[in-house]
C-alpha cells in the first residue's frame, strides 16, 4: 500500500481529524471534506458500480479467493478511494479489537473462505443447509475485514457470487440494516479468540435466501462421452468445410528436417 496510508491518521484529511474520537473525513478522489456529503456521494457511486456487476456489464473472475475479493472492492470503490482493492494497513476496532493486520488473520480467513466455497456442492444444498454454509463463508469473510472501508458492500457482492452456484438467490431487502449489522457483529470474535461464530448469521441467510426461479447460472450438466465425441466430430467437420483444417494425408508421414 502507498506510504501515505501507513497509519490510522494517514487515511484522513488532517484538518478534519479529531484525535479524541480518532475520526475524520477519509481522503477521497472526490476531494470532499464533509463526511456526510462524502457518504452520500460514495453511496451513489458504489450503487452504480454494484449495478454494473449485477447486470453482467463487468467481468470479475470468480475464483472465490483473496484476488476475487480485492477485485470486487476495487470495482465498487474505484471512483472514491485511491486504495480501492488494497488491504488496509491498520487494525480495526469495533467495540473490541477483531481485525489485526500483523497476525495473519486476513489471509487465514480468506483462505478458509476459498476452501469452504470449493469444498461445497452448492447445487445440491437444501435451503437450511445453504443458509448454514453461506453463514459460515460470510462469517470468515467478515472476520477478515480486509479493507479500511467498504467491507460490508464487498461481502454482499461476494455472497451473491457464491449464491450463483446454488438453487438460491439472496434478497438483502428481506432483512434490515440494523439486523444485518447486529448479527454480523455477534458473529465476530476478538482476534485473540481465533475463531468465529456463524450461528447468528444463519438466521439472516435463512431469511434472505430465496428459491431460484430459473437455472443455476453457469452450472452446466456434465456431458457423457458419446456427446463429447459427437461435438468434437461436428467441430472438426465444420473446420473442414471452412478450409481451416485439411484432412490428414494417407500413407507415411512426410519426413521433416532436424529440429534446431
Amino acid at each position: 500500500m502507498a506510504a501515505q496510508f501507513d497509519t490510522w491518521e494517514s487515511y484522513f484529511y488532517p484538518e478534519t481529524y479529531d484525535p479524541v474520537t480518532g475520526q475524520g473525513t477519509l481522503k477521497n478522489l472526490l476531494g470532499e471534506r464533509d463526511p456526510s456529503v462524502l457518504r452520500q456521494k460514495e453511496s451513489a457511486r458504489v450503487a452504480d458500480r454494484a449495478r454494473e456487476l449485477r447486470a453482467g456489464e463487468v467481468h470479475i473472475e470468480r475464483t472465490f479467493d483473496a484476488e476475487h475479493v480485492k477485485a470486487i472492492h476495487r470495482h465498487l470503490f474505484q471512483d472514491v478511494y485511491e486504495w480501492a482493492g488494497q488491504y488496509r494497513s491498520v487494525d480495526l476496532v469495533k467495540g473490541t479489537p477483531f481485525a489485526f493486520v500483523d497476525d495473519g488473520s486476513i489471509g487465514r480467513h480468506l483462505d478458509t473462505v476459498k476452501d469452504l466455497v470449493a469444498g461445497t456442492q452448492w447445487e445440491k444444498l437444501t435451503h437450511p443447509d445453504f443458509a448454514a454454509r453461506a453463514a459460515e463463508v460470510f462469517t470468515h469473510l467478515n472476520q477478515a475485514h480486509p479493507f479500511r472501508e467498504g467491507n460490508g458492500r464487498t461481502a454482499k457482492t461476494f455472497m451473491r457470487h457464491v449464491a450463483d452456484r446454488s438453487p438460491y438467490t439472496l434478497d438483502f431487502d428481506k432483512t434490515t440494516p440494523d439486523i444485518w449489522n447486529a448479527m454480523s457483529a455477534r458473529s465476530r470474535m476478538p482476534s485473540a479468540a481465533g475463531d468465529v461464530d456463524p450461528r447468528p448469521m444463519f438466521y439472516v441467510f435463512n431469511e434472505i435466501a430465496q428459491k431460484r426461479k430459473g437455472p443455476i447460472p453457469g452450472l452446466g450438466k456434465p456431458l457423457d462421452r458419446a456427446t463429447q465425441q459427437k461435438q468434437i466430430r461436428e467441430r472438426v467437420a465444420k473446420k473442414l468445410r471452412e478450409n481451416k483444417l485439411r484432412p490428414p494425408r494417407k500413407g507415411p508421414p512426410t519426413q521433416s528436417g532436424p529440429k534446431l
